[in-house]
């Protein structure tokens, strides 16, 4: 990429969707310009990006007794069409091979879009005893989908290179129900790591994953108050036990069919991430998905060029050893467009050494979040990097969250709520019929999201549709 394009202004991010397309290209996240609709290239800046956020996700699960496994690509036609009520959610969405070289398949195979028929007959000769419950496995691989509707990088693709699904298996009902609250919990922890706050909320059941009992789902507000799911976490009773034969013996010798749960993120997890901090700037990435934590900018005279050089190599190694990720830029730009550069790509602190800092033994940090200047003393530059880092991953979140309240509103009229959904998520009191939702849907023009998981339930309302009594209020929103 050329210098001039390389320093092309941004739109500013009020324009959402063209600052976000730009973006991608101009922070080299992603380049869309491989020749399939729907499948994108991800470029190594922002590769490292996806690298630090799924290390995210594989340590929290990994610490919460979760161990990760590799299944197939390919799934038979034979198993994939076992669940109905599944497979009808994604029969227009499947990719099929159905020739090896010139030759036909005797059996077409399925691309997965989703792996519950791919694990499922393993887990049929896997499961034996109650005593091998609870069984949580999980992996992060490529899924395909024929997507129909407009596509957008990390957002709605026909191929999502990350997505990280979680299969688990346990004995009862409630042993499953408990393990979705837990990886509702465990979700919001990884957002929580991300800087980005959610609305968790119950999907009404004509929205919920094909064959599930229910499901709940994460989602965020996005700069043009749109929400974009970002995990869901299903409830899936016996229903796929009883479909690939999945039994355990009872510790009273008797045969029983297992109940399970599955539960997703993907490259969404990115999206989000980049949308809701970024500026008109850039990326302001948090720290610790960062691929570069810190820049070092000598700013070189004639003279004291050699002790500016030497002191900003001596920082950056004495903060390598400290485990942060950091980069000196000696080239030959300008310091402008060397600020506009490493702004552009969200690092998270620049540190800038001239003569006179070195001279009060001293280098002059600069936020990416706020953009404030303060002296941090070299002799202790990696307890002050890491302080910092530790301030703008809060600010990061606490403004986030700031955002998301301001955008939340209460309505008890279905004009009002077709109103507040221009500029974010509104909520409305429902009595929880189908027949009442789905009017509500089509009087306002954009579904309801779901039942908030934590909601007061301390006052009396009315449906506006059937005018019944209620104490619960649903998430009605736009959505991506």
């Amino acid at each position: 990429m050329a210098e001039s394009e390389k320093e092309a202004a941004l739109p500013p991010k009020e324009e959402f969707s063209e600052w976000y397309n730009d973006l991608l290209w101009m922070a080299e996240i992603m380049d869309v310009r491989y020749p399939v609709k729907g499948l994108y290239v991800w470029y190594p800046f922002g590769f490292a990006i996806r690298r630090n956020t799924y290390n995210i996700i594989r340590e929290i699960l990994d610490n919460s007794g979760h161990q990760e496994a590799l299944f197939p690509l390919l799934i038979p036609e034979n198993e994939f069409m076992k669940e109905a009520e599944h497979i009808k959610g994604f029969e227009n969405e499947v990719y099929w091979v159905t020739h090896g070289g010139k030759d036909p398949l005797d059996i077409p195979l399925a691309l997965r879009p989703t792996s519950e028929t791919a694990i499922y007959p393993m887990y049929k000769m896997w499961v034996r005893s109650h005593a091998d419950f609870p069984i949580k496995i999980y992996q992060i691989v490529n899924t395909f989908r024929y997507e129909t509707k407009h596509t957008r990088p990390l957002i709605r693709l026909r191929e999502i290179t990350s997505f990280k699904e979680a299969h688990t298996v346990h004995a009862t009902w409630k042993d499953a129900e408990a393990q979705v609250k837990e990886a509702v919990r465990l979700y919001t922890e990884i957002y929580r790591r991300l800087g980005v706050p959610v609305l968790c909320s119950r999907r009404p059941d004509w929205d919920k994953f094909p064959g599930a009992d229910y499901t709940d789902a994460l989602d965020a507000v996005m700069p043009d108050g749109k929400t974009l799911q970002i995990g869901t976490v299903h409830h899936l009773g016996d229903n796929f036990a009883k479909t690939f034969d999945i039994k355990y013996e009872a510790p009273d010798g008797e045969q029983r069919y297992a109940h399970q749960t599955c539960y997703g993120i993907s490259e969404r997890s990115i999206a989000a991430t980049i949308s809701i901090h970024g500026d008109d700037k850039g990326l302001v990435l948090p720290p610790e998905i960062a691929p570069v934590q810190v820049v070092i900018i000598p700013i070189i005279f004639k003279k004291g060029a050699e002790e500016v050089l030497a002191a900003c190599t001596d920082v950056r190694e004495r903060l390598k050893k400290a485990g942060m990720r950091v980069e000196i830029d000696a080239s030959d730009l300008r310091p402008g467009a060397k600020y506009y550069k490493w702004e552009m790509k969200g690092v998270p602190l620049r540190l800038e050494i001239g003569p006179r800092d070195l001279g009060n033994n001293v280098a002059v940090a600069v936020r990416r979040d706020t953009g404030e200047k303060e002296s941090i003393p070299l002799p202790t530059v990696e307890a002050g990097v890491s302080s910092r880092f530790e301030a703008i991953h809060e600010n990061l979140y606490q403004k986030a969250k700031t955002e998301l309240e301001n955008h939340i509103f209460d309505c008890t009229e279905l004009d009002e709520v077709k109103e507040k959904i221009q500029k974010g998520v509104a909520t409305i009191p429902w009595c929880g019929k189908k027949e009442c939702g789905l009017i509500m849907e089509d009087r306002i023009g954009a579904g309801i999201l779901g039942i908030p998981l934590e909601q007061k339930k301390d006052r009396n309302e009315k449906c506006p549709v059937c005018q019944g009594e209620t104490e619960t209020r649903v998430y009605v929103a736009r959505t991506y």
